[in-house]
């Protein structure tokens, strides 16, 4: 079970939050769009830590389950906890895909195939402008100011 509250931002919250969000990040966040490949502030980032929900701050991969796909956009094999990422069918574009989203705030983070490293085997392929990024040894952000889990040192 997680350490994190998973209760969705109320409507204020959310109005909030989307308040800080630039164009890019709202039709790629709230829209399901996708930035254009290897462009991606994230995709050669070697730095420790965890990358975080942009939205709402969820923790939701760890720099250390990153590699590197070569399809342009940051990948990861597991997230930082499975309840933190939720999954949705997506039948866009002529194809089946699985979508993955922020299972606290909904807000779109990119695809996982079944294509990836051991020991997992899938590939979670997100768009740089659905995260941020918190250092290792750094404060977990929470901006829904929840305290708890939120308010300690990221691993």
């Amino acid at each position: 079970m997680t350490a994190f509250d998973l209760t969705p931002p109320d409507a204020a919250q959310r109005d909030a939050l989307v308040a800080g969000l630039d164009d890019d990040e709202r039709r790629v966040l709230l829209h399901h769009g996708t930035e254009a490949p290897f462009c991606g502030v994230f995709l050669d980032n070697k730095r420790e830590g965890t990358y975080c929900c942009r939205l709402c701050g969820l923790p939701l991969f760890r720099s250390s389950t990153k590699f590197d796909s070569g399809t342009g956009w940051p990948s990861f094999f597991a997230p930082f906890d499975p309840a933190h990422v939720a999954r949705i069918r997506d039948a866009s574009h002529g194809m089946v895909r699985t979508e993955i989203v922020c299972a606290r705030c909904g807000s779109h983070l990119g695809h996982v195939f079944p294509d990836g490293p051991p020991p997992t085997f899938e590939r979670h392929c997100l768009n740089s402008v659905s995260l941020s990024f918190v250092g290792r040894g750094s404060v977990w952000p929470d901006p829904l100011r929840r305290g708890g889990a939120e308010s300690t040192a990221s691993d």
